[in-house]
């Protein structure tokens, strides 16, 4: 559990949080009108979904975003990926295309859009960002998206594409992964005959079989829906 102390002064996603539990809530002058509601700060939305600006900022700042880690004598080299899901589908992706991971918000079309990939712009912390669909790029099925309980909350992956940053939503999050690279090489054995787009790999992680993307690729045509 993350105690309110804890998100006190931090800092997430590169906007500081309004710890409005400190001005108007439990630990301020008790003002705030949800309070009747809620009782107390933890059981508020806006105090969840700083917890998970928070959780999603750690989580990003323990790995190292860069690819392939060199290790020290004695251990073995890996590679960070962030972990997701498209409706039923699983996928990685590395790290080092990865800016953050934000939460989701509303992306607006736009009139005569270049791509079908392309989805329109999302305001990302007061700058327009472009907002395209990986299901689309990917092929993937969206028709069927598995139920999922309340705290499976969608997020934004906003990418470092080339001319700047793109947000493509996702339906969930597992986190960022160190993978042994001894691991993803057996993996890509399995990915000829995955014969889908951009796949690099397919990689069983946690009772799944989750497709690595081929960063590279996937970018590449990311640039081409945008041009």
């Amino acid at each position: 559990m993350i105690g309110l102390a804890s998100l006190d002064v931090i800092q997430g996603d590169g906007e500081a949080i309004d710890d409005c539990w400190n001005r108007i809530g439990i630990h301020g002058d008790k003002s705030c009108p949800l309070l009747a509601d809620h009782i107390h700060c933890r059981n508020c939305q806006v105090y969840a979904a700083a917890a998970v600006r928070l959780l999603d900022r750690y989580s990003l700042s323990r790995d190292t975003l860069h690819g392939e880690v060199a290790q020290t004598p004695g251990q073995v080299a890996s590679r960070s990926l962030v972990v997701f899901r498209l409706a039923e589908e699983w996928l990685a992706l590395a790290t080092r295309c990865l800016v953050e991971i934000a939460p989701m918000q509303p992306v607006h079309s736009l009139p005569h859009q270049r791509s079908r990939a392309l989805q329109g712009v999302a305001n990302v912390r007061g700058a327009l960002v472009p907002s395209l669909s990986l299901a689309e790029l990917l092929g993937v099925d969206v028709s069927v998206n598995p139920t999922t309980s309340a705290r499976i909350v969608p997020r934004l992956l906003i990418l470092a594409a080339a001319g700047g940053s793109v947000v493509v939503p996702v339906d969930e999050v597992d986190g960022i992964h160190r993978i042994d690279l001894g691991e993803l090489e057996k993996a890509s054995q399995a990915a000829g005959q995955a014969g889908t787009r951009f796949t690099r790999s397919v990689l069983p992680f946690k009772g799944r079989s989750v497709r690595v993307l081929d960063e590279t690729q996937l970018l590449d045509a990311v640039s081409r829906s945008l041009t």
